[in-house]
């Protein structure tokens, strides 16, 4: 979802790709610049920062130099709200992208307006009302997948249901029709994929992060 996003609304911009060395910064950054390539784009600089310190204003100091306009840091988003910070102190003019990372609770630092978020929705502000009335009877908050996790439960019952009544396999019920679930229509494709990313982009607004304009 980062790759194919950002290719999109970065193919006139001045990009650079840094992540922190983990296996998820390193993985999701190397992902987008696999797909840079493919889209014959080149990052104008890419690195590998230290998380966790108190400022990033060295790295904001090269991403400068190099020209970079636009970046796109795998990391913690403790650290991403630094980079925005430290930008935003050099004057750098410089807007960051993280993953899903970014949603995390505030910290002694907030994002800097204007960065973005490749992400999921918010599940519960799309979820359907009774279901989560249900979980709030039985005292359930639906945080992380756990709403992702139901609407699986229910496309697979459904789709047994289809196998078992029309006597095919379950493969074959499983793609070429919509399922209702609790986080809206699904549909998947013949490999197995969703037929729609339910990833989205969204940018800070400086109180929270909001749908992001489609490009």
């Amino acid at each position: 979802a980062v790759a194919s996003n950002l290719t999109r609304r970065w193919q006139n911009e001045l990009f650079a790709i840094v992540d922190d060395g983990t296996i998820y910064g390193r993985e999701i950054a190397e992902t987008l610049r696999a797909a840079a390539e493919q889209a014959a784009l080149k990052p104008v600089f890419v690195d590998t920062f230290r998380p966790q310190l108190d400022n990033q204003i060295g790295l904001v100091g090269r991403l400068r130099k190099a020209g970079a306009t636009h970046v796109f840091a795998g990391g913690d988003g403790e650290d991403i709200a630094i980079m925005g910070r430290d930008a935003g102190q050099l004057d750098a003019g410089i807007t960051f992208a993280g993953g899903e990372a970014l949603r995390t609770p505030p910290g002694d630092v907030p994002y800097a307006t204007g960065t973005l978020m490749i992400a999921p929705p918010e599940w519960d502000d799309v979820a359907a009302p009774k279901v989560l009335d249900s979980f709030a009877a039985q005292k359930i908050v639906p945080e992380g997948y756990m709403l992702p996790a139901y609407a699986a439960v229910e496309i697979a019952e459904a789709a047994t249901a289809l196998a078992e009544t029309s006597n095919k396999p379950l493969s074959d019920a499983l793609t070429a029709r919509d399922f209702s679930t609790a986080i809206g229509p699904i549909r998947f494709d013949g490999k197995g994929d969703l037929t729609e990313n339910l990833y989205r982009v969204f940018r800070f607004n400086g109180a929270n992060f909001a749908p992001a304009e489609a490009k």
